[in-house]
């Protein structure tokens, strides 16, 4: 599933219709009073959530995103037309920033809508003006301008299940055999340069880059992997088994998270040992034996045996069913 998930744009709420100077022209008298009608309000810009992670692509060649003008009034004292409010359509998970203001805005809901910049408001028409010291005003005001700003866009994904791990622990091959993912696999470090995800019997599996000892700090892929993770309800820790030194490798993992975001060192835990078919069954035994110290559940797989995939599979489920 291919999708982008930081976007800058520049956006505008529609401007407000100016008002007009007109009159009423009855039979009997010409000019005999002031009917110039206000100008309608400029639409407003709001931010609405879809169940498309895909949907950023459609503005990457959008620099810029309007909403409708109002319209100018009218004679007979007839209001101009309030432009339409603009509902820009961004993933669930979505956080935008006003840059000039610094307001954040979040998206969490399927069709949630979030009002990020307010239009301009119409201008007044020359009735307006009318009172007992003034029956013939010739002013009118213009509308006013809509609001307008860079609106970093930026998407956190809302899964189910996020699998952690240093790069080359097996989650992207995992993924694929677990769901319909396609998740590129490869036998080298940071295969994986941005999240993919797949769907196993409804639960949203997410696969992000991996980690490396810092990553807190941004370095390697840091933040572009943690901030994914953030809203993930359960964490898959993988540990492969011909990890060097696994111990170490599931601290500086648990260490890393909770230096970036103390919530995620407190979600739910699976640690999973992962590419079983690489190591002997003392090893393996080893590590469950020490990990099962160090969380409630733990699981082992291969993704060269489907009865294993097939038992990790209906766990997972079971797990997340009960939370």
């Amino acid at each position: 599933m291919a999708f982008i998930d930081e976007l800058t744009l520049h956006m505008k709420a529609g401007k407000g219709g100016d008002g007009i100077v007109a009159w009423l022209n009855l039979k009997a008298a010409e000019f005999s009073g002031p009917a110039g009608g206000d100008g309608g309000n400029g639409g407003d810009v709001y931010l609405k959530g879809v169940r498309n992670l895909s949907k950023l692509l459609d503005y990457q060649n959008t620099p810029t995103i309007v909403a409708e003008d109002g319209g100018r009034g009218k004679s007979r004292s007839m209001h101009g037309k309030n432009g339409d409010d603009l509902f820009f359509e961004v993933p669930i998970g979505t956080v935008a920033k006003n840059v000039d203001t610094g307001e954040v805005f979040e998206i969490v809901k399927e069709g949630e809508e979030v009002l990020i910049l307010k239009g301009g408001k119409g201008g007044f028409g020359n009735e307006h003006f009318k009172g007992s010291r003034n029956v013939t005003p010739k002013e009118s005001t213009k509308g006013t301008k809509g609001e307008e700003a860079d609106i970093q866009i930026e998407l956190r994904l809302i899964a189910d299940f996020g699998l952690v791990g240093f790069p080359n622990a097996g989650k992207s091959s995992l993924l694929n055999s677990l769901t319909r993912a396609k998740s590129k696999v490869g036998d080298y470090k940071f295969t994986t340069l941005e999240p993919h995800l797949g769907d196993m019997f409804g639960y949203i599996m997410a696969d992000v880059p991996g980690l490396i000892e810092g990553a807190s700090e941004n370095k390697g892929l840091g933040h572009k992997f943690l901030k994914h993770i953030q809203r993930t309800k359960v964490i898959v820790h993988c540990i492969p088994a011909d990890s060097e030194d696994f111990k170490k490798d599931y601290d500086v993992i648990r260490e890393e998270l909770k230096k970036y975001d103390e919530n995620l060192f407190k979600k739910p835990e699976v640690l999973l040992i992962t590419k079983i078919d690489t190591a002997t069954e003392d090893k393996i035994h080893e590590m469950a034996t020490y990990f099962k110290k160090k969380c409630k559940k733990v699981e082992v797989v291969s993704v060269l045996d489907d009865s294993l995939v097939k038992n990790l599979r209906d766990s997972l489920v079971h797990f997340i069913e009960k939370i």
